[in-house]
This record gives structure tokens, sequence and C-alpha cells, in this order.
């Protein structure tokens, strides 16, 4: 069997290893009923769903001709590294400083990542997410999730 487009069939298997992973890995909790769905429910679901949507691309891989066989091309080092630098610095802010300050530094130093980076878009965006996200979370899910630097005691 001939690989038809490897960006597809590595990004495929890529998503069929990932959602099983998922899926096994939720089969050791409890999965309750859907009434009361216990806390393998919803990530066995998503690992099911996408293994099949992997599935799905790899399919497309093996069948589909693509132009030149649609290599991989280099591994963008820099937009990678910044936004797992990102997410570190919100995993170490968020407890002293809260969701107000920490996501739009998670946001910016994120959008820094792309070359197309502007901060009008970045801090337009850094608004309406941390809202968003206090409105999902702290409003409506009731999250204890400190929303104000601890200096501010709130």
């Amino acid at each position: 069997m001939k690989i038809k487009s490897q960006r597809d069939f590595w990004s495929g298997l890529m998503f069929v290893l990932v959602g099983l992973a998922f899926a096994v890995a939720s089969s050791e909790y409890n999965f309750g009923s859907s009434a009361r769905p216990g806390p393998a429910y919803f990530p066995f679901g998503l690992g099911v769903l996408l293994a099949v949507l992997g599935g799905m691309v790899l399919f497309k891989a093996l069948t589909i001709e693509s132009e030149g066989g649609d290599p991989i091309g280099a591994i963008a080092w820099r937009p990678l590294l910044v936004i797992v630098a990102s997410i570190v610095v919100f995993g170490l802010m968020l407890p002293r400083f809260g969701l107000a300050i920490t996501l739009p530094v998670l946001i910016t130093l994120s959008a820094m990542a792309s070359d197309e980076f502007h901060w009008k878009d970045a801090l337009l965006n850094s608004v309406i997410l941390t809202a968003g996200s206090w409105v999902i979370f702290v409003w409506g899910l009731k999250l204890v999730i400190p929303v104000w630097p601890t200096i501010f005691g709130a």
C-alpha cells in the first residue's frame, strides 16, 4: 500500500494513537451512565472520536493522490517552543497573578509565535477570551480559579 500524502498519513496516525491512548487511559475510571456520566465518560468519547477522525484522515492519505506526495516540511521550532513556553508561564503565573492577568499574557505570548502577529489583534483577543473564560469557568461553572492577583486579596 502506497502513502499518497505524507502529511495526512502522519497526522492521521498521530490522531489515532492519541485517541486510542485517551480511550484506554479513561477506561480505568468509572463511566457512569448517560444520565449521570462519570469521569471516564467524556474523555473516552473524545478519544474514540479522535481515533475515528484519525482513521478517516489515514484512509484519505492512502487512497487520494496528492500533488508531489504532500511531503512534510521542516519542523517549525520557534512557534513550537513559544507555545510550550507560554503554557508553562501560564501554569506558573495563574496561582499568583490570577486569571485576569495570566490569560492575557498567555494569549499575547502565544500570538507572538505567528509570523502575522499584531498587537491590536492580540489585545482584542485577550480581552474577549479573558471575559469569556471568566463567564464560562468562574461565573457559569463556579470553578475555584483565582481571578485577581493574590496581592489584591480577592
